[in-house]
């Protein structure tokens, strides 16, 4: 057994088997997780077929440098919105030449949320070569900064083999 708990364990090992049936290579782009979901996927033995890279792309300056989000759209809309969700999930895809991105950016707390922008907030897009296949808002709540960090990883999963399965 994993470092993480049996549900992500099977959506990890799923979406690598996925993967490895359509030889497509996975990448992250993570804010609020800090690698959590390259964690997840990499703590299954062989990953190393599939999971290309991650991105941990904490703060703006770093979304914009390494991934190329747009610093207008960090201006506009802020990190945890859609718009920017949906760029690093495109330029995680295209940096690292990927078949398949999830990205994540939200407020996993204790502090830090606002006005329409609430503690547990999380905007995920996951990219395939034709696109943002999905984007998805979430709203956990201040369920603990562990816990909004472990179901955003839960999420991101699901969408990747949600996408994979297409």
């Amino acid at each position: 057994m994993g470092i993480f708990s049996g549900d992500i364990e099977k959506l990890a090992t799923d979406v690598l088997e996925q993967c490895r049936q359509k030889k497509w290579q996975l990448a992250t782009a993570e804010s609020c997780t800090g690698g959590l979901i390259g964690g997840a996927l990499t703590d299954i033995a062989g990953s190393s077929d599939v999971f290309d890279r991650g991105f941990i792309t904490y703060s703006n300056k770093a979304k914009a440098r390494v991934i190329g989000v747009s610093t207008e759209v960090l201006r506009e809309h802020g990190a945890v919105s859609e718009e920017t969700a949906r760029e690093m999930a495109l330029g995680a895809l295209k940096t690292a030449g990927a078949n398949l991105t999830v990205a994540v950016t939200g407020i996993a707390g204790p502090g830090g949320g606002g006005p329409g922008k609430p503690v547990g907030l999380v905007h995920f897009a996951v990219a395939t070569e034709e696109g943002v296949a999905e984007h998805r808002k979430m709203e956990y709540g201040d369920l603990g900064r562990s816990e909004v960090r472990l179901a955003t990883v839960k999420t991101a999963l699901e969408m990747l083999l949600k996408a994979a399965s297409h």
